[in-house]
């Protein structure tokens, strides 16, 4: 039976984080028409091509300074969100320094990536105005490929520290049960998940030869071995169902076709603005135009995403034949996360990749 005071603080808790994105997106695209309508972007254009000619360096500048206005105004709902709300409900091991310094680690690391790829979109809009989009999406999906093999031995590490599963007879059951659905499998790890937050998490990373099982140390502490091995063997049913590829696919399709409508829709009105397509000042405009084609399109993918999520659980008790060790888990992990358990049906329409867990429940006790 729930907890119905339990239940209240984890409504609360995501209901707070649901307005906060929503306020998030909102003020997002505010800032953004607020940049093109008032002609603040070919005045901040106009002014950096003052100082620089060339018209990347201007872009990387532009993009800086539209991006640094964007954090400062956006910094006080990232700080309730992140910081604040997480204290609150007793999820944060963080002091409001490491909490800082964690999100300017990630800045390092997405900046770069960032810069470059916009130097690649750039240089494709200038010089293949009708085709870019294509090439566009083929590069992302390329990085895409990249960073999925690259993470794990070069990204995480710079936020976690990842060790040897020091319990050798739970990972020789996960090398095991991943024998089974043919995946080969690198390594087990552990990782301080702790030194952040008191949620727990778990994940299958990498591709190829940097392809292992990660496992938060918050995880470990709460879950009991077959439990572990339960949640895991939903991670291999996406292996296994080729959820993977399905999944890229179906990005890769939302990918161009959004890239596709950006150009069309672009070449309307950047008139308005510039007299070129590559007027820099009229780039903003990709951005409010890809931002509303995420919100119309992030219910199908969720949609989609909820299905896979489905098919796994199935997968997860067929697999490990042990279905109230992956129910018992499933709960644990839920109420160590402060998932809502009930959330309203326009909630998981528009923000939930994962069925409500009290319905994920009722499905696997009544298989």
């Amino acid at each position: 039976m729930v907890n119905p005071q339990k239940s209240s603080k984890e409504k609360e808790y995501n209901r707070k984080k649901i307005i906060v994105s929503i306020m998030e997106m909102v003020v997002g695209l505010l800032f953004l028409l607020l940049v093109v309508l008032t002609g603040f972007s070919t005045i901040l254009e106009n002014w950096i091509r003052s100082y620089l000619n060339n018209s990347y360096l201007v872009l990387v500048a532009f993009t800086a300074i539209i991006g640094l206005m964007d954090m400062i105004i956006m910094f006080p709902l990232s700080w309730y969100s992140g910081y604040h709300l997480e204290h609150k409900f007793e999820l944060s091991n963080q002091s409001f320094g490491q909490w800082l310094w964690e999100k300017t680690k990630g800045m390092f690391v997405s900046i770069p990536i960032g810069v470059i790829l916009l130097l690649i979109f750039y240089y494709l809009l200038r010089n293949y105005e009708t085709y870019w989009w294509v090439i566009m999406g083929t590069v992302m999906l390329l990085f895409s490929v990249i960073l999925a093999r690259l993470a794990p031995v070069l990204i995480f590490p710079l936020f976690y520290d990842f060790e040897k599963l020091e319990n050798e007879e739970l990972a020789q059951k996960v090398k095991t049960m991943c024998e089974k659905v043919g995946m080969d499998l690198k390594g087990v790890f552990q990782f301080n998940l702790s030194k952040n937050t008191k949620k727990g998490n778990a994940a299958f990373t990498g591709l190829g030869k940097s392809r292992r099982v990660i496992l938060g140390d918050t995880m470990l502490e709460k879950l009991e071995e077959e439990e572990i091995l339960s949640v895991l063997a939903h991670e291999l049913g996406h292996y296994k169902l080729k959820h993977l590829w399905k999944g890229m696919t179906f990005s890769i399709v939302t990918t161009y076709t959004g890239l596709f409508l950006v150009s069309l829709l672009y070449n309307q009105f950047y008139p308005l603005i510039g007299e070129y397509q590559y007027t820099i000042a009229a780039l903003p405009l990709m951005a409010i135009i890809l931002s509303l084609y995420s919100f119309i399109t992030s219910p199908i993918s969720n949609a989609y995403s909820r299905k896979n999520e489905r098919e796994a659980d199935d997968f997860a008790v067929e697999l490990t034949g042990n279905k109230q060790a992956f129910i018992s888990g499933l709960e644990k992990l839920s109420k160590q996360n402060l998932s809502d358990p009930d959330p309203h049906p326009v909630a998981v329409f528009f923000y939930y990749s994962h069925p409500p867990i009290k319905k994920r429940l009722a499905r696997l006790e009544n298989k």
